[in-house]
């Protein structure tokens, strides 16, 4: 019997936030931010860390350099009660970096990746899988050690009897090349949010993408920032509103919260519909601090802040 619920593997960086930037960025010139934070980054990362947070019995699969940067990333997983034992650290890369400018409810991002290129399917701890009850994987696109055997990653999962959930995230090359008809079949829960579902399938609105690659996939979830999320499954549609959060800080993080959420009650075997509402109220929750992980520290105080702010409860 699996005795963890969660593991995720992805990329491992710190984020450096520049927020109350004094307009873009221009060659040849500079320009001043006045407010700055060195956190722990990566999609994969918070995630994980957050789902720790809200309950779930999380360990994180990845790779990061022997640096202060991946002291820092280790240090942050161990106190949001992510089992690190999976993470190795490598000799020849360094601990990759993100330079995250902030504008209001949109961003501009900068990558080194590091480190998290030289992840591959053989860092994955195979014999160990079937201790889990689900398998998350992010952030593809970034990795280049997984793309070539993201169908066999996903083919292998399914072999040690756990769930399995992939979020592509943004392609920086924009070239989407990702051979969904032969991978999503091993994929249980497809996680795109709105931006990447139409860029990967050069589709003009939500129905064609889906469409197009529903033939292919089990459950596809869409998310759609302040507008809720969606879900196709077993051709069904079924759609939640988002929570409204009057006290938004930034939106840094808030899908990878969404997943945290989702993915909690998909364990639980919750409805579509109770996985999708959960999902967005730990991606709302997300935007009341700074970050990606600053809203979700013990229970007792994410439960409080989920009734005072969302009239919820976990």
């Amino acid at each position: 019997m699996p005795h963890h619920d969660l593991l995720v593997v992805g990329e491992l960086n710190v984020d450096l936030i520049l927020n109350e930037i004094e307009g873009f960025p221009k060659i040849g010139t500079e320009i001043l931010a006045d407010q700055m934070n060195l956190v722990m980054g990566s999609s994969s990362a918070i995630m994980a860390a957050n789902s720790a947070s809200i309950g779930v019995k999380t360990s994180f699969c990845g790779l990061v350099g022997d640096d202060n940067f991946g002291k820092l990333i280790l240090d942050e997983l161990s106190k949001k009660q992510v089992s690190t034992k999976y993470i190795q650290t490598s000799p020849d890369h360094k601990t990759g970096i993100t330079i995250v400018m902030n504008y209001e409810e949109d961003r501009a991002n900068v990558t080194y990746c590091g480190a998290m290129e030289a992840l591959n399917e053989n860092h994955i701890p195979w014999n160990e899988l079937g201790d889990f009850k689900h398998f998350h994987l992010s952030n593809f696109f970034i990795q280049k050690g997984i793309r070539n055997d993201i169908t066999n990653i996903f083919k292998k999962a399914k072999t040690q009897g756990v769930t399995t959930s992939l979020d592509l995230q943004w392609d920086p090359e924009n070239k989407w090349d990702f051979n969904y008809k032969e991978c999503l079949p091993h994929v249980d829960v497809f996680m795109p949010n709105e931006s990447e579902l139409l860029a990967l399938t050069k589709a003009s609105s939500i129905e064609e993408g889906v469409k197009l690659i529903s033939p292919y996939a089990n459950t596809i979830v869409i998310k759609m920032g302040s507008k809720g999320s969606m879900a196709y499954q077993n051709g069904e549609k079924t759609t939640v509103k988002a929570f409204k959060n009057p006290e938004y800080v930034d939106a840094i993080g808030a899908g990878d919260s969404f997943n945290s959420g989702f993915i909690q009650k998909y364990i639980e075997r919750k409805s579509i519909e109770k996985c999708l509402k959960h999902g967005n109220l730990m991606g709302a929750l997300n935007t009341t601090a700074a970050g990606g992980t600053a809203a979700f520290t013990d229970r007792d105080n994410i439960n409080g802040k989920v009734k005072s702010i969302f009239n919820s409860a976990l």
